[in-house]
């Protein structure tokens, strides 16, 4: 009996010894990997790691992804060479290839690649499925309307989950292939989300294109708080996320790999110090692709570890077979491995590890990661029981001034008097001190209401901030809160429709219009006439008319009415008794001389005092406010001139209370005065701002007066656009008056209040706008701006900062420049005209009597038969010999004279010359 059980013993320790040593020792594995890529050199550091018996012994093929040909003649070279399983990567152009030959011969391929939908179960398929997951946290955050990106190079199966879905729960989903996308149609998607105020985007994409496409969005600027993005790749922390967070945009992603466990921050420290001694270069981290390929060699070791256990035979003997046989020859062998790989249960670096009868992950957890400003935080995990499962501690932008205080905000504004000044000594300090202005001070209001640091900054390219029509990229201010440049912009920023679709702006904290600068023009000098001016050309016509007509109707009542006819008496000396010599004045023509007249006759004739002369001598007299020696008897007359009397003093009158003004105030002529005379005309050249709100405004008008000023403003030649306000200004002060600058009523006021003091603002404002503070969208400081501004505006602190910036610092005094010197007194030129009367009064009066005197002297010379020569000597002297006394009222007086003296030619001559002077 002990006999029998020592034979039984030994023949089963002989058929144990005789499996164990029939099982390989050295189990070449195949790899396909592309070359020098990530995943090959942790293939390497895991092979490292896995010298147990059996040992894994690597047949490597370097191979181009995307090339069939080339991966084709790889696997056929390993499969002849005996491998007993594969491990690599594929892509979309070679996974259909690498199936068909794994399912015909029975091959099991081990990958890390993305996992796809087949039937094949030779294909093991490390990397867990993520559209189950992501649908999870979309509908986590309650998404019904977004943007999907994707990359056909990583299959198609999540898109197709996502959509699948959509259409069960009404979802509007937009997706986008990447890899046909253009940098007009990559805009175009955004401009759209814009205008829909919609910033919801996932990106399905492997990690190297996903950092490319992360990239352009910062650089078009769409990382802002106001979008919202969902990286549906498994390898969160392997992005570098640093240029996203500081836009403030909201990234969610997923993350494989949890770095907190022990023995996983294990193995990535000895993967950083893996053959890294004599590289100059630093060594990456573990990326989640590099962390399956690790699991990879691990289920592939712990496989074939079972199997040896299990005594299970999967020698290849003899010739491995030709791959490319027809009918294909497959592998006896090959299901014992792929059933020995499918039942490996493991925990690695990508947590727990099972595959389902498909050969897919089951039974596995991915982290839910978000960025937070401190950096990556993990907000939750979903697994296949749970779905998602939320773990975050905290809810974003739950406090919205939390942190404000722990970093310092770059504050863009633009140099703009008297906004943004450097001060004359600016070389010598740093920071904010080199800065004046209303901006300035302003910002450092707000920043301390809002209680945090801040950098002021002056944008790049000088610009406030528009839209490129053909590149659609935002330039300015604008540009620079878009993406990602600035924090906030206090600026002299105008809010318009298209800048709020992009940023977000605070209450007004200054309000304005468009308005008109020309250069002031040149006050004109006053005329030789200038008193002249308080009346207008017509009055004076009907003015002079009217004297007229009072004149001619004076004269005819006088002619008419009894009461202005009286009788005259004359002695027989031919000395008329009465002062008056209306005898003459009237016509009544006397043919007789002082040696003619009777000494004895006594005649009496009726005279009338308002002849023509008279009365027109009347008229002016009353309009003067002199009077005459004369005045009318009867009351048609007195009508006459008390209607001109009044008529008279309401017109000097008006005319005294305007000389004032119009002989001390110097006008100024302007050639325009409204935006419709800017229109009319092409003479003057009119312009705005390049790239900033004024040029938009007429852009967009449809009122057609502005759509004409548009229409000529962008088809003028040269170019009526300016860079800067600055070169705006300089070109209206160099024009000579042949350009008008467009801009807004503030900035044209201080200029105004400037020295040179030559410019100045015409007509009203051409619309109604405001200032407002920008901030990117959906940041933190948009509230806590919008309060400050308007606690400032409260306490009254706007006014008084625009007023100690525009006129408490003003150069040109309230009227401008000096005209203050140039009011108080008269020039000559004022009243030059007034002189130039006077003279040419005298003279004409001089010319009138040298020409009453040659023809009296013709007149006399004829009487007296006499050449004119003497009669002129005789008139002479006698008026210079003092014989005749001076009358009143132009009269002649002449002495009782004896008749023999009469009878002396020239003394009869003085006589008559006294009595004709008399009938005048």
């Amino acid at each position: 009996m002990q006999r029998s059980f020592t034979i039984l013993y030994t023949s089963l320790l002989g058929m144990c010894l005789g499996s164990s040593s029939g099982f390989p020792s050295n189990i070449n594995i195949g790899g396909l990997f592309p070359t020098e890529s990530h995943e090959y050199e942790v293939f390497r550091f895991a092979l490292s790691h896995h010298q147990d018996i059996p040992k894994l012994v690597p047949q490597v093929d370097m191979v181009k992804m995307g090339n069939s040909f080339s991966m084709t003649y790889a696997f056929c070279s390993q499969f002849s060479k005996g491998v007993y399983a594969i491990i690599g990567l594929y892509d979309r152009k070679t996974v259909n290839m690498l199936m068909s030959f794994c399912g015909a011969l029975h091959v099991c391929f081990v990958t890390p690649s993305f996992p796809i939908e087949t039937a094949n179960q030779f294909v093991i398929q490390l990397r867990p499925e993520l559209q189950d997951a992501l649908v999870g946290v979309i509908d986590h955050y309650g998404w019904t309307k977004f943007v999907y990106m994707y990359s056909s190079d990583s299959g198609l199966s999540v898109l197709q989950k996502v959509l699948d879905t959509a259409a069960e729960r009404n979802w509007l989903v937009t997706s986008v292939n990447v890899e046909t996308m253009t940098e007009a149609s990559f805009l175009k998607v955004f401009q759209d989300l814009d205008k829909r105020k919609e910033g919801q985007i996932i990106i399905d994409c492997e990690t190297e294109r996903l950092t490319g496409i992360l990239k352009k969005i910062v650089e078009q600027g769409k990382n802002a708080k106001s979008y919202h993005y969902i990286l549906a790749n498994l390898g969160f922390l392997d992005i570098d996320l640093t240029d996203l967070r500081k836009g403030g945009a909201n990234i969610t992603g997923f993350q494989l790999v949890n770095n907190s466990e022990p023995n996983v921050s294990r193995v990535v420290q000895q993967w950083m110090e893996f053959d890294n001694k004599d590289s100059k270069v630093p060594k990456r981290g573990l990326k989640y692709t590099g962390a399956l390929t690790y699991d990879g060699v691990k289920v592939m070791s712990t496989a074939f570890q079972n199997l040896r256990r299990q005594r299970i035979d999967i020698s290849r003997r003899g010739n491995a077979g030709e791959c490319l046989a027809n009918p294909p020859a497959p592998w006896g062998q090959g299901i014992d491995i792929q059933r020995a790989l499918q039942q490996v249960r493991i925990d690695g670096l990508t947590g727990h590890i099972q595959f389902n009868e498909k050969g897919r992950r089951t039974n596995y957890t991915v982290s839910v990661m978000e960025l937070a400003p401190s950096g990556p935080k993990k907000v939750g995990y979903w697994n296949e029981d749970e779905k998602y499962v939320s773990t975050a501690t905290y809810m974003r932008g739950s406090n919205d001034t939390y942190g404000l205080q722990n970093r310092t905000y770059i504050v863009t504004t633009i140099l703009e008097s008297p906004y943004v000044m450097l001060k004359k000594n600016h070389e010598q300090l740093v920071g904010n001190d080199k800065y004046e202005g209303y901006i300035v001070e302003l910002a450092a209001e707000i920043a301390k209401h809002v209680s945090y640091h801040y950098k002021l900054k002056i944008v790049s390219d000088g610009k406030y901030g528009a839209r490129d029509p053909d590149t659609k990229m935002w330039n300015g201010m604008v540009g620079e809160l878009v993406y990602g440049k600035a924090d906030v912009a206090v600026a002299p920023l105008t809010i318009t429709l298209v800048r709020e679709e992009v940023i977000d702006f605070s209450k007004p904290f200054m309000s304005l219009g468009i308005s008109i600068m020309i250069k002031k023009p040149t006050k004109s000098k006053p005329g030789v006439f200038s008193f002249l001016d308080p009346l207008a050309y017509e009055i004076w016509m009907c003015i002079v008319f009217a004297y007229i007509g009072v004149s001619v109707v004076l004269f005819l009542v006088s002619r008419f009415s009894p009461y202005e006819w009286h009788a005259e008496d004359y002695e027989d000396s031919g000395d008329p008794q009465t002062p008056t010599q209306a005898s003459a004045t009237n016509g009544v023509q006397q043919s007789q001389t002082a040696g003619q007249l009777n000494p004895n006759l006594q005649s009496q004739e009726q005279s009338n005092e308002f002849g023509i002369f008279n009365s027109l001598w009347f008229s002016l007299g009353a309009f003067m406010q002199q009077g005459c020696d004369i005045s009318p008897r009867s009351l048609s007359g007195r009508i006459v001139g008390g209607v001109w009397w009044f008529f008279t003093l309401i017109i000097i009158s008006s005319y005294t209370a305007n000389l004032a003004a119009f002989l001390t105030v110097e006008r100024m002529v302007s050639p325009i005065e409204s935006a419709e005379d800017l229109a009319k005309q092409t003479e003057i050249a009119y312009g705005t701002l390049d790239a900033g709100s004024t040029k938009e405004f007429f852009r967009r008008s449809k009122i057609a007066v502005f759509e004409k000023m548009w229409s000529y403003m962008k088809s003028a030649d040269p170019s009526v656009f300016v860079k800067t306000t600055d070169e705006g200004v300089m070109r209206v002060r160099k024009s000579k008056g042949k350009y008008a600058y467009l801009l807004e009523s503030t900035m044209n006021e201080y200029i105004e209040q400037r020295k040179p003091c030559d410019t100045m603002k015409v007509g009203g404002n051409l619309d109604s706008k405001g200032y407002g503070i920008a901030t990117p969208k959906g940041s933190s400081l948009r509230n806590p701006v919008n309060l400050a501004v308007l606690k400032l505006n409260e306490q009254g602190l706007l006014d008084k900062l625009k007023n100690k910036w525009w006129y408490d610092k003003g150069e040109c005094g309230s009227g401008g420049g000096d005209s203050k010197d140039k009011t108080s007194a008269l020039s000559l030129s004022n009243v030059a005209g007034v002189f130039y009367i006077l003279i040419g009064g005298l003279g004409l009066a001089m010319l009138v009597a040298l020409v009453e005197f040659c023809y009296k002297s013709r007149t006399e010379s004829r009487r007296m038969k006499q050449s004119i020569n003497d009669a002129m000597r005789c008139s002479t002297l006698t008026r210079m010999s003092g014989n005749g006394s001076g009358g009143e009222n132009g009269r002649i007086l002449t002495h009782d004279f004896p008749k023999t003296v009469q009878t002396l030619p020239c003394m009869s001559h003085t006589a008559s010359m006294g009595l004709g002077a008399s009938g005048m």
